[in-house]
């Protein structure tokens, strides 16, 4: 972005001190002393059929970590926490626990609070890796076969690591400088501060038996075909590339960005101070990258920043926490609104009009014929992700406009399987895409000794 424009536009940076932005992108939530998690262990009444196991997309036995912390062994904690989820660090601190495994927690049952499952997970993974210690898991022999695993994000970096477990030499391609996917580009930088998602990568590599190659994109670095032709089994961790439109005219402008950029400049950034950020910023969208957006765009100075959605707050795929999240952080967020203009001046980004939406009698979305305007000088697009089919090649077959597979994650094109966002009907979840990766993991395994 042209930093004369954009100072021009209202957009600038320096809105806050170096010191204000590394405390207002400190670690939001404490982590949990020992004492806090011995007493918060206690509180769990080691269920026998779980359903807070049940209810965790990779199958964590809850109880038995839980018990673990309660005893004083942290590293039996994070054992069994690991095993299950290899990516388990980081799923304790951006996993929507609150709808998943603490949702339905016993407690809830007796009008009391749920045992605080991703603080406990967090306590004992946190330990583990402030002293690895000896290795948790070892290798099996080496198998001698060879299995290319394409994108290093959640699913990906699952599958690597069930396949070299299982003693199969695993080569990693990943686009990107660094590994980690979402965990590394695409979340809050305040949900994963001190470069955590590296540290977990770290951990999750030293198993041994995968090989990294960053700078390596499908479709331009490397072909399906080519990686079918070397290797055995290939594994499709691709995400979603593309960007949803807004449904209107979208004119070059400045202070028009697409959200997941944004928050990828903020997550790589080694001086927070100096990026540019709106005076007003509105946020289009209703997801977890809309809330995380908005709440940053505030963190580093805006003064009202506004989210606009086009249904009502049971709607948007965010869950209540995060709405609330965002509105103690001062963000407004505005119901029942759709896109209707952007407005420009000099090409600038000036505001954008609104259409009010409402439900009709068959229940669907309309426009009520009411419109009102925002003004912004920044306006962030954070209307969903589509996957891009081309670069893997027109043979394998999609599902609603994603990678179809079996329930292990098998596609149509024999000897590849894909997991994580790419592939139909998940809920786009860092925790569903590791249980992707593992599930597909064994699927390979079996397929690659049969």
């Amino acid at each position: 972005m042209d930093a004369p424009a954009s100072r021009a536009c209202g957009i600038r940076p320096g809105r806050l001190s170096p010191a204000d932005c590394a405390a207002n992108f400190g670690d939001v939530h404490a982590p949990l002393t020992r004492p806090q998690a011995l007493i918060e262990a206690e509180r769990c009444y080691y269920c026998h059929d779980a359903p807070c196991t049940t209810a965790c997309p990779t199958g964590i036995d809850v109880p038995s970590f839980i018990q673990r912390i309660a005893q004083g062994n942290e590293r039996g904690a994070a054992r069994a926490i690991l095993q299950a989820n290899p990516l388990g660090g980081i799923c304790a601190r951006v996993c929507p626990t609150e709808v998943l495994c603490e949702q339905v927690c016993v407690r809830n049952t007796h009008g009391d609070k749920p045992v605080e499952i991703g603080a406990l997970q967090r306590y004992a993974t946190d330990a583990l890796f402030a002293k690895p210690g000896a290795p948790l898991f070892q290798r099996a022999v080496s198998t001698g076969r060879r299995v290319a695993v394409v994108g290093a994000g959640p699913a990906g970096l699952a599958c690597a690591h069930g396949l070299a477990l299982r003693g199969h030499a695993v080569v990693l391609f990943e686009a990107r400088p660094k590994l980690g996917g979402l965990n590394e580009y695409g979340l809050a930088r305040y949900k994963t501060p001190h470069d955590f998602a590296q540290k977990e990568v770290a951990w999750l590599l030293s198993v041994g038996g995968i090989a990294v190659r960053t700078g390596q994109q499908l479709g331009r670095d490397i072909a399906l075909d080519g990686l079918l032709g070397a290797y055995d089994a290939v594994f499709l961790g691709l995400g979603l590339s593309g960007v949803n439109a807004l449904g209107i005219a979208e004119p070059t402008a400045t202070g028009l960005r697409n959200a997941v950029d944004f928050i990828a400049e903020l997550r790589q950034s080694s001086d927070l101070a100096s990026l540019p950020v709106g005076r007003r910023v509105v946020v289009v969208g209703g997801g977890m990258t809309a809330v995380d957006a908005a709440v940053q765009s505030r963190k580093l100075g805006a003064q009202e920043v506004s989210i606009v959605y086009r249904r009502g707050a049971e709607g948007m795929s965010a869950s209540r926490v995060e709405q609330d999240w965002a509105q103690t952080h001062g963000v407004k967020i505005h119901h029942w609104a759709a896109p209707k203009e952007l407005l420009c001046a000099d090409g600038a980004v000036k505001g954008m009009r609104f259409a009010a939406t409402a439900l009709d009698a068959a229940g669907q979305l309309v426009e009520t014929g009411e419109c009102f305007t925002l003004d912004a000088d920044m306006l962030l697009k954070a209307i969903g992700q589509t996957y891009v089919a081309e670069p893997a090649g027109q043979a394998i077959a999609l599902a609603g406009g994603r990678i179809a597979t079996d329930a292990m994650g098998r596609t149509s094109l024999a000897r590849v399987w894909a997991g994580g966002d790419c592939r139909a009907g998940g809920r786009d979840l860092t925790v569903e895409a590791v249980e992707h990766g593992k599930r597909a993991a064994v699927s390979m395994h079996e397929a690659l000794l049969a």
